[in-house]
């Protein structure tokens, strides 16, 4: 009879943000590792194999996500005491490896005693030892040993020192070999405290208990901590909850905080017990990590020091990825004219060259920027930085009802949104990252630039000495959107993000070289899962809109129309059939030729579903100044927002897509309606670009709302929101315009 071998015991590894967890996690497991996402939320989960001796014996670890305390508000947050205690479907493991940084070993160890209270076989790894020696200071890890009553092993991720000790360590617990103790045993204060936890334990779930009355008073301490009215968990169990609340309004009456009482509790017991542990003293680290605070922390440098920053990132976004995007855009042309040829000309050319190849072009166009922001945002990480960052920001993040994490998210949108929304995983309440979302594509992304580009030549044409106001028009456009942004974070910071605003609690890690492999590891993820998961929604999106552009086919030319296409054809083929081709005569029929084709192309779009929709959509865009060929336009630019003037080019019989060309703005200057009134009037301009920099535009960034927040709430949410904020500023505009006499 065989039987199925049992799969290898779970180790979780635990830890607060950068203590080196993500590189000791790579070193024992060979950063091969398997990702996903946790169950129902967009945190990436990470689990690998790794060795506990040389007989072979493997164990699979799990990255927890770093974490100052196991008490949560969000979902988010409460990854780690799910994953660590085996709640809600998680395995429960068979160990747990937390890992603790030598040179912060105070504030680390208040997350080691909530690990430790749940009674889980613990391991924990002192990291940066190395560190401690080079500045002269010792770390006795037999004192810390007896203080905690679990195994301490000391190590050095980066060099490799002690990690063939942690191993055996860990096959120690794993095997059920007696741990030091006693040590760290969590005691209520006072009676009162020990009333609260009674009542709150009788209250747990019957999944929450597997007869340890040590964790289960440890899970019950937890739900003390982490339910209030201001929290974002799911699927707390009304009887937990209730008893939770209950106590806490008794203590408010008496006169307690429950949340004080614990906390002081347990740094109490810290400052008691590992005193000497790790010898004390003021060390060259400290100053050198103080001198640089004083004047990337300072009132009068810190903000432009960090401006400047933003600007190489931004203007890195912006030059950087360029090259490698024309390269992109290029390879897909060329794909695209080498395989057109090759299938008959028709509905399966189009679908394959114009719907297939551009669609899956359009996915991998913003992997440059993608890969570029994330090798940003993980050195500024890895480095300490990003921490300064979020201090930096709070005070004017939080007037609009946001915390300092939220701004670097909101400036990368100035490059593109979908990066950016990416980025928003830097935050973690889901309340922070979801307004943070759903405001970032309001600030003004690089696709906008072509339409204003147009827009401003058309008002002010080059050569006739109005550069400054095109500049002008272009700054405030950038200032207009960066200022409607705010606005909107605050409003929906009030209602449909109303909630508590809770301070920014932060630790100012030293500053570290960062881990090239976990850089690297970042942004390997990042990019994989744009293209597996929004990639795909960006694809159907993009072969969709094709069809709408693209359908009907062959619409009827007409007499005239077609009279003329045969006239060009049978030019451009006597030209080439004679025995010595005129160049010059060639050139003129094959542009004769070229025009007639682009009057079909523009007849084609005309007569599409598109064009359908764009005439069907123009009483309710009419009163912002548009007609129905500038709705066909707005139509095709949700592929992309610079599709707009490749669109309108078709849409007007050009050749090619006209931009920054005196031809199309010509053409834009003189087309008329049919009371002979100009179309493009400044007031119009202006009233589309304020329509363009406030509508949601874009379904690339709606996928990637949608594959972020797992749910197709908050991207249509979004695009609503967006929409009827486009339509009130563009006829605000646009109406207010003709009322003050500027049209």
């Amino acid at each position: 009879m065989i039987q199925a071998s049992t799969p290898p015991p779970l180790v979780a590894l635990a830890g607060n943000p950068n203590t080196g967890k993500t590189a000791l996690f790579n070193r024992l497991t060979g950063a091969r590792a398997k990702v996903g996402n946790y169950p129902g939320i967009t945190v990436d989960r990470h689990e690998g194999l790794v060795r506990l001796g040389s007989e072979g014996r493997v164990a699979r670890l799990l990255d927890v996500p770093g974490s100052y305390s196991l008490s949560a508000r969000s979902e988010e947050e409460r990854i780690a005491v799910r994953a660590i205690a085996g709640l809600e479907g998680e395995e429960r493991p068979g160990a747990v490896v937390l890992v603790l940084d030598g040179t912060q070993l105070g504030r680390n160890l208040y997350f080691a005693l909530q690990v430790i209270e749940l009674d889980l076989p613990t391991v924990v790894a002192v990291n940066l030892t190395d560190v401690l020696a080079k500045e002269g200071r010792v770390f006795d890890v037999q004192r810390l040993r007896r203080a905690l009553g679990v195994p301490v092993v000391a190590l050095s991720a980066r060099s490799g020192e002690g990690v063939d000790d942690l191993r055996a360590a860990l096959a120690g617990v794993l095997d059920g070999e007696p741990e030091a103790r006693p040590g760290w045993r969590w005691e209520p204060g006072t009676d009162a405290l020990r009333r609260d936890v009674d009542e709150v334990h009788a209250a747990l779930p019957p999944t929450w208990r597997d007869g340890n009355p040590r964790r289960e008073r440890a899970l019950a301490v937890w739900a003390l901590l982490s339910l209030d009215e201001g929290d974002e968990l799911r699927g707390i169990d009304g009887r937990l909850r209730a008893a939770a609340s209950a106590a806490h309004e008794r203590a408010s009456v008496e006169g307690r905080s429950i949340d004080e009482e614990v906390v002081a509790g347990r740094y109490g017991w810290i400052e008691e017990h590992t005193a000497g542990v790790v010898t004390a003293r003021a060390s060259a680290r400290d100053s050198f990590t103080s001198a640089i605070d004083r004047v990337l922390l300072s009132p009068l440098l810190g903000f432009p020091i960090f401006l400047a920053l933003m600007t190489i990132v931004f203007q890195a976004l912006f030059a950087w990825a360029d090259p490698a995007i024309g390269a992109i855009e290029s390879l897909f042309a060329w794909l695209g004219g080498v395989v057109g040829p090759a299938l008959p000309e028709g509905f399966l050319r189009s679908f394959v060259v114009d719907g297939l190849i551009a669609g899956v072009g359009g996915v991998l166009v913003f992997l440059p920027q993608i890969l570029l922001l994330f090798l940003f945002v993980a050195v500024m990480e890895d480095t300490g930085y990003m921490a300064r960052v979020a201090f930096l920001m709070d005070r004017i993040m939080k007037a609009c009802g946001l915390h300092g994490r939220a701004f670097v998210p909101m400036m990368s949108g100035f490059a593109c949104a979908i990066p950016a929304v990416m980025a928003t995983r830097t935050i973690e309440r889901e309340r922070d990252r979801l307004l943070t979302m759903m405001v970032v594509p309001l600030m003004t992304c690089s696709a906008r630039l072509p339409v204003y580009t147009l827009l401003i030549a058309a008002l002010y044409p080059p050569g006739r000495g109005d550069s400054f106001q095109q500049g002008l028009i272009m700054a405030g456009m950038y200032l207009f959107a960066t200022v409607v942004a705010l606005i909107a974070t605050a409003v929906l910071s009030r209602t449909v993000f109303a909630g508590v605003n809770p301070p920014l609690l932060l630790e100012m890690p030293a500053y570290r070289m960062p881990q090239l492999l976990g850089v690297l590891r970042t942004m390997w993820e990042r990019s994989t899962i744009f293209v597996r998961e929004a990639g795909t929604v960006i694809l159907v999106a993009t072969i969709t809109l094709w069809a709408l552009l693209s359908f009907p086919a062959d619409p009827e030319l007409g007499p005239e129309l077609a009279g003329r296409l045969g006239a060009a054809e049978a030019s451009v083929d006597n030209a080439r059939s004679g025995a010595a081709p005129d160049p010059a005569a060639l050139e003129s029929a094959e542009q004769r030729l070229a025009k007639v084709e682009a009057e079909i192309s523009s007849l084609q779009l005309n007569e599409s579903y598109a064009g359908r929709l764009g005439r069907g959509i123009e009483p309710a865009i009419a009163p912002l100044g548009f007609d129905w060929k500038i709705g066909v336009g707005l139509i095709g630019s949700f592929a992309a927002r610079e599709v707009f003037v490749s669109t309108m080019a078709i849409v007007y019989g050009l050749e090619d897509d006209g931009e920054d060309t005196a031809t199309f703005r010509q053409r834009l200057s003189s087309e008329k309606r049919p009371d002979g009134s100009k179309v493009f009037t400044p007031l119009v301009c202006v009233s589309l670009m304020v329509f363009f920099a406030l509508a949601a535009q874009c379904m690339s960034t709606i996928a990637v709302v949608k594959r972020e927040t797992k749910s197709w709430r908050w991207p249509l949410f979004m695009l609503s929101y967006m929409t009827v904020l486009a339509w009130v500023g563009s006829f605000t505009v646009y109406q207010g315009g003709r009322l003050l006499g500027f049209e």
